[in-house]
């Protein structure tokens, strides 16, 4: 098989399921790159392989999905300064010879969250400790959030994330315990819904949140991409809040990942379209 073409690509999921390979690909047409993006299923038991593999074609870059997001790691060169925090990468890039792995999760989230607002100083509540939370509270921390409460139901996840943020960030972490509906504190800049609740097809799913508590000053962002606007983003704007749906940060993530694999800032725009048009 010759490929003639720079390839990026996706390890993990089947490409009907993963619509990260129709947006960069629209992006790639857009800007007249020359460049695939393409999927490839990988067992856990050949991702070693498969890097090998992509070491030896010269791919420019390659996407890690569940379960390979930390099984990766011994299989790169060095890691990024959020990933290596976070323990987990997304977004294997070529420098020379070496692998390098970063997390775009988060980073993705904050890009989309700066273009409401900037989370530095600000106070934040995060609901969720698992994967994604992780990532985005390292990244939220690293752009200077002032204090970050982390609601969870597990104390033992929720607490093991919060000393990994005093630990290696400036911000100021806390746990809160997530018992029935939880009441935002009226200090609050910034709530992050982090869990899947919501995820198509339970779509009439809404976090246990009181949203009488919500005040028209909080921006409400929630990472739940399918569908875009879920029932907590719809929640809140009734109560006058600024939202951020996770539509967003997905073309964030892909925005970043194209950076760095080719340098070329693409359009947001035109892989926004590309999403909205698969109905997710």
């Amino acid at each position: 098989m010759n490929f003639l073409l720079p390839l990026t690509g996706s390890f993990a999921q089947p490409a009907a399921e993963n619509p990260t390979v129709a947006m960069i690909e629209a992006a790639y047409q857009h800007h007249g790159l020359d460049w695939r993006y393409i999927n490839v299923e990988v067992a856990p038991d050949d991702l070693a392989d498969a890097v090998r593999g992509a070491r030896a074609m010269g791919w420019r870059g390659f996407n890690c999905s569940i379960p390979h997001k930390v099984a990766v790691i011994e299989h790169l060169d060095g890691l990024g300064k959020s990933a290596e925090i976070i323990g987990a990468v997304n977004t294997i890039v070529r420098d020379g010879d070496r692998l390098i792995g970063e997390n775009t999760d988060g980073r993705g989230f904050v890009a989309a969250l700066r273009e409401v607002v900037d989370p530095a100083g600000k106070s934040v509540v995060l609901f969720g400790a698992g994967g994604a939370a992780r990532a985005v509270a390292v990244e939220i921390a690293l752009a200077g959030a002032a204090r970050i409460a982390v609601v969870n139901r597990s104390a033992g996840r929720g607490q093991a994330l919060v000393d990994l943020l005093n630990e290696r960030t400036g911000t100021q972490a806390h746990y809160a315990p997530w018992e029935g509906k939880f009441a935002v504190p009226a200090d609050t800049d910034i709530v992050i819904h982090a869990t899947s609740i919501g995820l198509y097809p339970d779509v009439e799913a809404i976090p246990e949140i009181d949203i009488d508590s919500l005040k028209s000053n909080m921006v409400v962002a929630d990472g739940i991409h399918n569908p875009p606007q879920t029932r907590l983003l719809r929640a809140a704007q009734g109560r006058g809040c600024k939202t951020v749906d996770g539509l967003a940060m997905l073309v964030q993530q892909g925005v970043i990942g194209v950076k760095y694999w080719t340098g070329l800032d693409v359009d947001p725009l035109v892989m926004r379209q590309t999403l909205l048009d698969l109905d997710l």
